[in-house]
């Protein structure tokens, strides 16, 4: 036992101090050894990495004891007509889940055959919801209108505190005497969350003391922030993503080895009937599958899977094939902050061509949502693919599904 043991045995010393008298590494190798010893756990797979972890542990992690590996395959490329994204893209996929990297390659191919995923952001604002408790029903009618009446200060006030962030729009909602006042923000190439907290605050402390309301949450969850919600899924969060392509009856038999027929009928009784019968806010195959295995591989906050998985996925039959989309309400990303400084996060986000700030601001977080859209494109054609052709049991054998 050295000597740093013994101070954490002894408690001369706190387990998450440690990075203030040692080097990072070494700070993390005490910390898993102290809870090896105090467990009684081999936990040396832990110790091997490869990232540089200084400012991990300043930023992105406390009290580390090192790092899971997650194998990340790739698929593609899949072809992308978007307004930030236009090109063909390899899609970095970090997943323990047998038969996801070769279902969505064999998305992404009919993609590539059918001549590109049509991809455009329909809208693009990060939110945050503070709740205030107000007197009575008429106190509670005048803080909104307050609100409202004051805009313009309230931006002026946020805005404040970021050099890149936009108040955009605000939305208040009265439950009784509590008042819900939804910010919507512009964060131009990050996630935003942390930007909108810290202009949130601001502007609900001037709210509240203009207004004699008190501030009794930051957020309301009315936000809504990683949580299932009807609000997301109608007015979105973060960008709202909608990707489509159109498949001839050839390719879809070339390539699924279904008709065009049998893929609308999966659709429609599987995720739209099926989902609505279920009480589910989310009306697709499996969006989720792609948006946690990009997200993981990219530096994402993995909890917006939740609003990822509010995907509505349709299918119209056309003259000569079928036109199927996904409609993506809730695509929470970001190319700077969080995660994406990581070594191995930074270099799946440089495959893709977003790694870091965009020119303008913003077109990087842009051009990864549309990709994004692409990708859950391609996820859930092959499902629907490999369910109308009674594919799925076999593909799962196949690749080692337990």
């Amino acid at each position: 036992m050295d000597d740093h043991q013994l101070d954490l045995r002894e408690g001369r010393l706190k387990l998450y101090a440690l990075e203030k008298v040692l080097p990072a590494d070494e700070a993390v190798r005490v910390r898993r050894e102290y809870i090896e010893e105090e467990t009684a756990t081999d936990l040396s797979p832990l110790g091997a990495y490869t990232i540089q972890i200084d400012r991990v542990v300043q930023r992105n992690c406390e009290n580390m004891i090192g790092c899971v590996q997650v194998p990340v395959g790739v698929a593609g490329p899949v072809s992308v007509k978007g307004e930030y994204a236009e090109g063909s893209f390899w899609l970095p996929l970090a997943t323990t889940e047998g038969a996801l990297v070769a279902s969505v390659n064999r998305g992404c191919s009919a993609i590539l055959k059918a001549g590109g995923a049509e991809v455009r952001i329909l809208r693009d604002g990060m939110t945050r919801a503070p709740v205030f408790a107000a007197k009575s029903v008429i106190h509670a009618h005048e803080v909104a209108a307050f609100a409202e009446d004051h805009l313009l200060e309230i931006q002026e006030i946020a805005e404040s505190t970021t050099s890149h962030g936009e108040l955009i729009g605000m939305v208040p909602y009265i439950v009784g005497t509590s008042v819900f006042i939804r910010f919507e923000f512009d964060t131009k190439d990050a996630m935003g969350m942390n930007m909108v907290t810290i202009a949130s605050q601001k502007a609900a402390e001037y709210i509240a003391a203009e207004t004699g309301a008190r501030l009794v949450a930051l957020s309301g969850n009315m936000c809504a922030d990683k949580k299932p919600s009807a609000i997301n899924l109608v007015e979105g969060r973060g960008k709202t993503v909608t990707a489509g392509v159109f498949l001839s009856d050839a390719l879809v038999r070339e390539v699924f080895k279904c008709d065009v027929a049998s893929l609308v009928d999966v659709n429609v009784r599987k995720n739209l009937v099926g989902s609505a019968r279920a009480g589910a806010l989310g009306f697709n195959a499996h969006a989720a599958n792609i948006f946690a295995a990009l997200y993981i591989a990219c530096g994402q906050d993995p909890a917006h899977v939740v609003e990822g998985s509010s995907c509505i996925t349709t299918a119209d039959p056309m003259d000569g094939g079928v036109y199927v989309a996904v409609t993506l309400p809730a695509v929470q990303v970001g190319t700077v902050g969080g995660g994406t400084g990581i070594a191995t996060q930074a270099a799946c986000l440089s495959l893709l061509g977003v790694s870091g700030s965009g020119d303008p601001p913003g077109a990087h977080a842009k051009a990864f949502a549309e990709i994004i859209g692409a990708g859950v494109l391609a996820g859930e054609l092959s499902l629907l693919g490999a369910l109308a052709a009674q594919h799925l049991a076999k593909a799962h054998k196949e690749l080692g599904r337990g």
